[in-house]
């Protein structure tokens, strides 16, 4: 099977270094692999959505070199397919409605554990919809982080795939479009590594394949925060790729010492060294 990458950004923001990190690692995977690699814009979340944001990023991907070998996947058009996983689910009987609000759900321990809401039913208003998740341990081997385990009942509870507000949730979304699109390997942050498990769940759910996930250290700051737009990350600068380009291959352990002045020569270059088995695992450097 021919590899099958790809970067899902959200539009919460503009690319900042550790998304940048993110699409850089992914592409270099894709291309080592002699595969090919996505873009796919996680656009269903319209509350915490930046206007323009998502222009921006796409915008901002080319001028560093990563351009995709399909068509751009815009998520908040395929709501029709997310509905059809989520009836799937429902007739199946693997959800459940619930009405909790956070005060219900502090009272039960932050999660739900038992398969159905502890609320009482509230016809006057939509629910959200959980799945059931067994009392049984997840195992799979991480490209990086090497072999996981994790009892979905006790770490990650009955979680939710349909919201109130009737959006799709993130991991619902997520597993459908990676089989729609035939994605073979995620690689992503390390910040995604607790939803791997909740996601392999729902592929067996819905009788979909599981890819092969490689979960990289975070881009943190000084202080050894993570990088991220919701903390405030300077975006990265397109008009001037090369030198973010330069700080994410180094971050990636791969060399840069090597005369490039445009993006698509310093990725090329990049490749020719690359090698994902000395991807740094943990995250102990700054971004700068």
């Amino acid at each position: 099977m021919i590899y099958r990458g790809r970067f899902a950004p959200s539009p919460t923001g503009r690319l900042h270094f550790g998304s940048l990190v993110a699409a850089v690692a992914s592409w270099l995977c894709a291309r080592h692999a002699g595969g090919r690699w996505l873009v796919r814009m996680e656009d269903i979340d319209p509350p915490r959505e930046v206007p323009g944001s998502a222009r921006d990023i796409l915008a901002a991907l080319p001028a560093f070199g990563l351009v995709a070998d399909e068509p751009l996947l815009f998520q908040s058009r395929r709501v029709d397919a997310y509905e059809a996983a989520f009836r799937r689910l429902r007739d199946e009987g693997h959800v459940f409605p619930c009405w909790c609000s956070r005060a219900d759900l502090a009272a039960a321990g932050g999660m739900h554990r038992d398969g159905h809401c502890v609320a009482a039913p509230a016809p006057s208003r939509p629910p959200a919809w959980r799945l059931r998740v067994p009392d049984k341990d997840i195992v799979f081997d991480d490209g990086l982080q090497g072999s996981q385990r994790q009892n979905l009942r006790e770490s990650a509870g009955d979680f939710v795939v349909k919201r109130v507000e009737g959006f799709p949730a993130y991991q619902l979304a997520c597993v459908v479009d990676d089989a729609w699109q035939d994605v073979t390997d995620v690689v992503r942050g390390n910040d995604l590594l607790d939803s791997t498990p909740r996601q392999i769940w729902l592929q067996r759910c819905l009788d979909l394949p599981t890819p092969r996930y490689l979960h990289l250290p975070l881009a943190v700051d000084a202080a050894g925060r993570k990088l991220s737009k919701s903390e405030g990350a300077h975006p990265v600068d397109p008009h001037d790729p090369v030198p973010a380009l330069r700080r994410a291959l180094r971050f990636l352990d791969v060399s840069d010492d090597f005369a490039a002045d445009h993006p698509e020569a310093l990725l090329a270059r990049a490749l020719e060294r690359f090698d994902p088995h000395r991807l740094p695992q943990c995250s102990v450097r700054s971004a700068a």
